[in-house]
């Protein structure tokens, strides 16, 4: 456990030096308080997501589908066209608040992704005002190296996300960000919790 501590410790301050701003948590519960308060500081009226297990278990989404005076754009609606789901996608590009988890998290502060649509990676790039970034403890890797092992590493898919699973195509991208991009405004948030479920943003 307190080999643990220390890569999130380790990690945390790495980010911190590529200027992102950091959130270590040991629950996803309290994950899900962190994000609670940033939307409520920044009242977003157009919030969107990229699909993550560890961003679910906290709770968010949920939460999210509640809440008057805000728009959630869901691309992952099973019941919806593909067609139509991509389309949200892009719009989401477009949104003040968006959410997403990491597949890998390095303790030298980089994070990487292995994206199929690479809906996830393009809003983390640029477009949405404000991203929060949700990793779990497991998704922390030493380096670089070890971090293509941890982002293609294949995870459980929920019964909303099993329809519009599949196998990633040739055209799937990888992305790795060492730190905040020219476009966003606010800085990001990396968190670690237990079991995986935490939170990141910028």
């Amino acid at each position: 456990m307190e080999q643990t501590t220390d890569r999130i410790a380790a990690c945390a301050a790495a980010l911190r030096r590529h200027r992102f701003e950091v959130e270590t948590v040991a629950t996803p519960e309290e994950a899900f308080e962190i994000m609670k308060r940033t939307i409520g500081e920044e009242k977003p009226q157009l919030v969107s997501f990229g699909d993550s297990m560890t961003m679910r278990a906290t709770g968010i989404i949920e939460w999210l589908r509640g809440q008057t005076g805000m728009t959630l754009l869901d691309g992952f609606d099973s019941s919806m066209p593909r067609p139509e789901r991509l389309e949200i996608r892009r719009q989401a590009l477009l949104s003040d608040l968006f959410i997403t988890g990491i597949n890998a998290v390095t303790t030298e502060g980089t994070l990487h992704w292995l994206d199929m649509v690479g809906n996830r990676i393009a809003p983390v790039a640029f477009g949405p005002r404000k991203v929060i970034l949700v990793a779990g403890r497991n998704k922390i890797v030493a380096d670089r190296p070890r971090s293509a092992s941890a982002a293609s590493r294949p995870r459980r898919t929920s019964p909303a996300t099993r329809a519009s699973a599949r196998p990633a195509p040739r055209r799937a991208s990888a992305w790795t960000a060492t730190r905040r991009t020219a476009s966003a405004t606010p800085a990001w948030r990396c968190c670690a919790a237990t079991p995986p479920g935490a939170c990141s943003s910028y």
